[in-house]
Order: structure tokens, then C-alpha cells, then sequence
């Protein structure tokens, strides 16, 4: 059996009353969810069911709608990828935040999308784009490359170690080897750091060679799989009778 979407193991009592009852849209609630998800980037827990009734109240009332409540909530998404979390959040947000960019300076300043809000959820999504792609080494560079990343990020207590545990969990299940150079890449980390992540927070070993072992587990070992399809003689003979057959 499947976990519950809803499910939130460290959800508080007086969040899990709301969500349960009509509270759930009263336009009151949204600086206590504000609060949750501020609880969530400091204590590393994390509720996307809460956080999507957070969107969904500020979908029914936009007045009351705050940035960095919706940027922290995107960030926190990244981290449980490759969840369809990331795109749920999107989906809640108003079009005009969601607007790409226009392809040239002469655009029509109508089009142009909100700041700084539509630039986060970009930026967010840029990111998102990355990871989707298994483009990890990209996503490190992509994260040093400006400083509104760095400032995007900054809420969200642990964003790197988590975005690395990720990374390693979702390499796992489709690798039983890799270079180290990759390796280190994908994980932005060299030398010690790195020895000490894959050794005692993966529990992969590195060989004399420079290759990364992953541990075999259900999701990385290769099996093989036989098709067998049962046809019975008498379905041929249906299809002979038809070809003869002549049409009405």
C-alpha cells in the first residue's frame, strides 16, 4: 500500500484540524500556513499538502498573496524531487507569474512578467528543469551562477545536503557504477567531503581505480524479464475465417 498523498508525518495538530475542516478556505488561515511553511524550511520537515492549500488560498485571494511564502514552498518542492511536487506548486500560481521572459528587448513591456516573483519562479523553474534532465553538475553551476539563487535558498535551512541526498538516492536506483570525476560532479563536493558523503551517508565505496560502486538494490539490478503471451488455436481460426470472409 501506497503512502497517502496528504500524508505528513510531523504535521502539527492544529495544521491537520484546519486542513480537515472549512477552515481550509478561510482567507484567516493563510498567515498560520505562512507560518507552517517557514516551520517546515527551518526544521527540514516538509507538507505539500499544507503548503498546496497555502497556494490554493492565495489563488482564491490574490490581495493577500506574499513572495517569499511562494518561493520558499518552490524550494522546498526542489528537494523532494523527482516528485511531481515542483509542478503541482506551478500549477497553482497566477499565469502572469508563470510568463517566460520576452525573446528580445523591443518586447511589449505588457508581456513583460511581474518582478521580483515572476524572476524567483523562473529561476525555480530553470532549476527544476535541470533536475528533471538528471543534469545534476549543471544544477550546482546553475545554483552559483547568480546570486538571487543564493538568496532564494537562504530560508530553507539545509538546502544543499538535502538537494545532495536527492541526488545520490535517485543516482542509486539507476547506477551500479560511476566515475568518480562524475561523481563528484553530480554531488558538488571533491576530496574528503566527498569520500566521507558516499562512504557514510550512501554507503558506496570507491575503488583503486577511481570508480564509484553502488550497491545492488531492487531498483539498479539488471534482471531479465521473459514475455509469455498464451494464444489459443481457436483465435487463429477466427482470423482465418475473417479473411475470407466477403464484405456486406
Amino acid at each position: 500500500m501506497g503512502i497517502a498523498f496528504d500524508y505528513a508525518p510531523d504535521r502539527p495538530e492544529h495544521i491537520e484540524a484546519i486542513l480537515n475542516g472549512l477552515d481550509r478556505y478561510n482567507p484567516e488561515t493563510t498567515t498560520i500556513f505562512q507560518d507552517y511553511v517557514t516551520q517546515q524550511c527551518e526544521d527540514r520537515t516538509y507538507d505539500c499538502y499544507a503548503n498546496l492549500a497555502l497556494l490554493k488560498l492565495y489563488q482564491f485571494n490574490p490581495h493577500l498573496t506574499r513572495d517569499e511564502p511562494v518561493t520558499n514552498i518552490l524550494v522546498k518542492a526542489l528537494t523532494v524531487f523527482p516528485s511531481p511536487d515542483f509542478s503541482l506548486c506551478l500549477h497553482l500560481l497566477p499565469p502572469h507569474i508563470l510568463a517566460p521572459p520576452p525573446a528580445s528587448a523591443s518586447a511589449s513591456l505588457s508581456v513583460l512578467p511581474d518582478t521580483p516573483l515572476a524572476e524567483a519562479v523562473q529561476k525555480l523553474s530553470h532549476l527544476n528543469t535541470l533536475l528533471e534532465q538528471c543534469a545534476y553538475r549543471d544544477f550546482w553551476d546553475a545554483l552559483d551562477s547568480d546570486d538571487l539563487y543564493a538568496d532564494l535558498i537562504a530560508d530553507v535551512n539545509g538546502f544543499e545536503e538535502l538537494m545532495r541526498v536527492r541526488i545520490a538516492v535517485t543516482v542509486g536506483q539507476g547506477c551500479r557504477a560511476v566515475e568518480t570525476a562524475v561523481a563528484q560532479g553530480w554531488l558538488n563536493l571533491q576530496g574528503r567531503e566527498f569520500e566521507a558523503f558516499v562512504g557514510e551517508i550512501c554507503g558506496w565505496g570507491v575503488d583503486e581505480v577511481g570508480v564509484v560502486s553502488v550497491p545492488v538494490n531492487k531498483e539498479n539490478e539488471a534482471k531479465g524479464t521473459v514475455v509469455r503471451e498464451e494464444v489459443r488455436f481457436e483465435q487463429f481460426g477466427r482470423v482465418v475465417r475473417r479473411a475470407y470472409e466477403q464484405p456486406a
